[in-house]
């Protein structure tokens, strides 16, 4: 073998402790009293059901940072969320000029959330975004979880639960693995399990599967109790910049 080439040893990595928390209420805490920046916040494509079910992120934000401040590439949602008095702007954060330009002041969070598996050049992304984090600050990239356990299942019945729009799926060590290539360094890492809409109203598939839905959150969350969190279906991981 070739002086540095990899082995199977090297390519196993130990996991650290990821706690299972509800996502919004993490977000919240870890917001409260500061400058947040949130990333993504539009919630393109899911706003209408996420302001339904109370799940709309932004709007417990709002609720309890010192100032909140919202950046998405959806023009539309930007100029509605603008009407109903939010301070938002549109750019694309993996463009650190486009940045620079809105003049906003730098945050000591900087929330992505559900944003990353989204795109194609997530590096630039992660790059881009420490445009927005003040010295000292921290980024929090929240993100599904490659090996959840609702795809496990899924998986038996030859089918995949994603978001039509999804074009990635990390594991804890790949999005490490990723931001360390461009300045984060991950210091907590939290894991969440999705809620279940209410299906009351809709067809007896949907119900079925709604079920099934209950059922895989049921374990996910016995099995972060026992010390397994990452069977859950979505990460949260706080970074600091090491540039």
């Amino acid at each position: 073998m070739t002086s540095g080439e990899f082995t199977q040893g090297t390519m196993v990595h130990k996991l650290p402790k990821a706690p299972l928390v509800d996502r919004i209420e993490e977000l919240v805490d870890r917001a409260r009293g500061k400058r947040v920046i949130h990333v993504g916040f539009v919630d393109t494509g899911c706003r209408t059901m996420q302001e339904g079910a109370g799940a709309w992120l932004h709007a417990h934000l709002n609720g309890v940072a010192a100032s909140l401040v919202g950046i998405d590439i959806d023009e539309a949602g930007v100029k509605d969320a603008d009407a109903a008095g939010y301070e938002c702007y549109v750019a694309d954060c993996r463009d650190p000029e486009a940045l620079a330009a809105l003049g906003i002041e730098q945050a000591d969070l900087v929330i992505a959330g559900e944003v990353i598996e989204h795109l194609d050049d997530p590096g630039a992304f992660l790059a881009g975004l420490h445009e927005l984090v003040a010295p000292g600050g921290e980024l929090i990239v929240t993100t599904p979880n490659a090996y959840g356990l609702f795809n496990v299942a899924a998986s038996l019945a030859l089918r995949e639960i994603n978001h039509p729009d999804h074009v990635l799926m990390f594991t804890w060590r790949t999005l490490a693995n990723l931001g360390a290539r461009h300045g984060w360094q991950p210091v907590a890492t939290r894991v969440y399990v999705p809620s279940v809409k209410d299906l009351s109203g809709a067809g007896l598939a949907a119900k079925a599967l709604g079920l099934i839905a209950r059922v895989v959150v049921t374990i996910e969350r016995g099995l972060a109790k026992l010390g397994r969190g990452y069977a859950a279906d979505g990460m949260i991981i706080v970074f600091r910049s090491t540039r």
